[in-house]
């Protein structure tokens, strides 16, 4: 059975940092794409950034310069180094990983609350 926990969500003031970390568990031969998405009340869920398996890196608009997704492939660990953080950045983050057990699948984390005060 694969899991994704995450972890180092939490309060923070507007212009502050946190970093979420996201560990893949269970019977994994590979891991493909890593992503982290968002979801704020109210909204859908949307992609913040993702990291191929030898480190290319997608990240949406609104957190380009703020945000930097790492991956260490060693510890089956994604991550995301949040700097800057706005009061719009307040949602539950969940990591997303595409990986190799009997078949290719992408699995979910369960999300970690992250809120920004103004």
């Amino acid at each position: 059975q694969v899991q994704l926990v995450e972890s180092g969500g939490g309060l923070v003031q507007a212009g502050g940092s946190l970093r979420l970390s996201c560990v893949v568990s269970g019977i994994i031969y590979s891991i493909n794409d890593m992503a982290w998405y968002r979801q704020a009340p109210g909204k859908q869920r949307e992609l913040v950034a993702s990291i191929a398996r030898f480190g290319d890196t997608n990240y949406a608009d609104s957190v380009k310069d703020r945000f930097t997704i790492s991956r260490d492939n060693a510890k089956k660990t994604v991550y995301l180094q949040m700097n800057n953080l706005k009061p719009e950045d307040t949602a539950a983050y969940y990591c997303n990983a595409d990986v190799m057990s009997k078949t290719w699948t992408i699995h979910w984390g369960q999300g970690t609350q992250v809120t920004v005060s103004s």
